[in-house]
């Protein structure tokens, strides 16, 4: 199917439209240098991203700013250095802070022209809300862990996606879902048998950095390195 021919788009937020490895790096980069870890930005990132995985797969009832805590606790463990509880909910509470990336907005502007634009996110109402305030685009739905009762990539989350497809009535494979991460979105979007675009926002950075890496060979349907590329291809036909 051509990039035109889909009713709907679903989105993952973090890491795709927001960008989440600048807003962790915030709060992240100055606790490790203030007790001396010596580790680059990356190096960081990717002993965050198996501790926030881990924080999810055991508690996914928590909320989002909960998850966050708990991983900077879990970081901290691993890393054999102390999390304050000042460090910890600094972290937590960091979400309306984190940045859009800058071509964001124009992209689901455009999109929004072609098709309706669905929210499938690994974090909580409140903080979605946030993020949205910066996206400035209003969207079809949002579903959110907090909605769901886990995180992706538990399969209960695409399960919510293709049920609120149906009950917008899309019609079955004219939902195409969008996302950078391929470990909480790629994998389990292709289990569930939905096309996908793969926003590479890394493509010029080598490894995983906040996102763990994926547990099984996927292969998106598109690859674009940014929102605006993909909002241009789709603009195309």
């Amino acid at each position: 199917m051509k990039l035109t021919g889909f009713e709907a788009l679903s989105f993952d937020c973090y890491g795709t439209l927001i960008d989440w490895e600048a807003g962790l790096s915030a709060v992240l980069d100055p606790w490790a240098q203030a007790r001396g870890l010596g580790l680059t930005g990356e190096q960081l990132l990717t002993e965050y991203s198996a501790a926030e995985a881990a924080a999810e797969a055991d508690h996914p009832a928590d909320r989002y700013p909960y998850i966050l805590a708990r991983s900077m606790r879990l970081l901290g463990d691993r890393l054999g250095a102390e999390v304050t509880d000042e460090q910890a909910a600094r972290l937590a509470s960091s979400v309306p802070q984190w940045p859009a990336f800058g071509d964001s907005h124009d992209a689901l502007v455009t999109l929004r022209k072609r098709a309706k634009l669905i929210i499938l996110s690994n974090v909580d109402r409140a903080s979605f809300a946030a993020s949205n305030a910066r996206l400035g685009v209003e969207f079809t739905s949002v579903i959110t862990a907090q909605d769901v009762g886990s995180y992706k990539p538990a399969q209960r989350n695409f399960d919510a996606l293709t049920a609120e497809a149906a009950r917008l009535g899309i019609e079955p494979g004219r939902l195409l879902h969008v996302a950078q991460s391929l470990f909480h979105d790629h994998v389990p979007a292709k289990r569930a048998g939905l096309p996908t675009v793969w926003i590479n926002r890394r493509h010029a950075r080598p490894g995983w950095g906040a996102t763990p890496q994926p547990p099984a060979p996927v292969t998106p349907d598109w690859e674009f390195p940014s929102m605006a590329a993909f909002a241009a291809a789709v603009e195309s036909g």
